[in-house]
């Protein structure tokens, strides 16, 4: 009894509905971990010198793209999940039931963000280095959703940790159990799991305090701080994606994912120390946007009427004069007493 009151529950559901409107806790976490990397990459960014408001610019373009990659990855690696007999092909595009593949993700989203830095006229690897520990920490946040799920877990465990995993009722449509909810608070058979998300998700904040400590201690750049952060997310992900049970494709005995994760690691390493032979990190004129409206000047804003110091939007306020000011300067001007001749003294009754 006491191993089970030590045991972690499962949400009895990841789905609530706002009247018509589903909330999905899954979609909720995805969100939440962008708006993170986008903030702390903008605050990276700009502290190496960057254009403020870039990290956003290119996330417009950057985030579109990796979730159409993290989809395709998805769809690609367990085509059996929706083009088998049985199975609804039009649930490929259900991206709000889960199925993301970070390194569809990553790919893509690479492209959209080579797009923008190029508009920019800034270096993809310079942008890389900043959302680098960004990134890493959504996707431990994005594993939030994968609880609420109830999905991608470990085997059967008893330590005290382990994942209790409830069975769910759709009333609605049985076959689709992962909007149900869990009634009753059932165990699966399996149940208590190694809570593998979680894993994961613990792995990956320690990856980001790995990026940023090395980033400050040795200055990395030319994507040297992307490529430690791929490097360290697949010598977690290898072993902890061995731990899983749900269904996967082999390749040798080994799930897609392992292989995957060996092939990004060397490649990650590989390129760590060849950009290392670039030289020191980027120079912080470098990472100026080319639209970025440059900075006046104290002694020019003195002389226009403009103020030295930068409104919110980052662009220097222009002062009015007062109006006593305006008035005084549109007077005309009074003749001085070299321009006209002195007045003859005036006769008076005393003189």
């Amino acid at each position: 009894m006491s191993a089970y009151l030590a045991t972690i529950p499962s949400p009895d559901r990841g789905v609530w509905h706002l009247g018509p409107i589903p909330l999905r806790a899954y979609a909720l976490c995805i969100i939440a971990g962008i708006i993170v990397a986008i903030w702390w990459g903008e605050r990276r960014w700009v502290a190496r010198g960057g254009t403020k408001g870039t990290v956003i610019d290119v996330a417009v373009f950057a985030v579109p793209f990796g979730l159409v990659g993290g989809r395709l990855y998805h769809v690609i690696t367990d085509p059996e999940l929706y083009f088998t007999e049985g199975r609804n092909p039009w649930n490929a595009f259900a991206i709000w039931d889960g199925g993301l593949g970070i390194w569809g993700a990553i790919a893509l989203g690479a492209v959209g963000a080579l797009i923008a830095c190029r508009r920019k006229g800034i270096p993809l690897p310079a942008m890389a280095d900043a959302v680098a520990p960004g990134i890493v920490v959504a996707q431990a946040i994005g594993r939030i959703g994968n609880y609420f799920n109830q999905e991608l877990y470990g085997a059967h465990t008893d330590l005290p940790w382990g994942l209790e995993v409830y069975q769910r009722f759709n009333p609605e449509d049985p076959d689709n159990l992962l909007n149900g909810v869990a009634t009753g608070h059932i165990p699966l058979p399996e149940s208590p799991v190694h809570p593998t998300f979680l894993y994961e998700l613990i792995w990956n904040l320690l990856v980001a305090l790995l990026v940023v400590w090395a980033d400050r201690r040795f200055k990395l750049g030319h994507g040297r701080a992307f490529a430690l952060y791929v490097a360290g997310y697949t010598v977690g992900r290898g072993w902890i994606e061995m731990m899983r049970t749900d269904t996967a494709n082999h390749i040798l005995g080994l799930r897609v994912n392992v292989w995957t994760s060996i092939l990004l690691f060397l490649g990650a390493a590989a390129y760590f120390v060849v950009a290392g032979k670039r030289g020191p990190r980027e120079a912080p004129e470098t990472l100026v946007s080319k639209d970025a409206v440059p900075e006046v000047p104290a002694s020019e804003t003195a002389e226009a009427g403009v103020a030295p110091s930068a409104s919110a939007s980052g662009e220097p306020e222009v002062t009015e004069e007062p109006e006593h000011a305006t008035v005084a300067a549109e007077a005309p001007e009074k003749p001085t007493s070299e321009d006209t001749p002195a007045e003859k003294p005036k006769k008076t009754d005393e003189s």
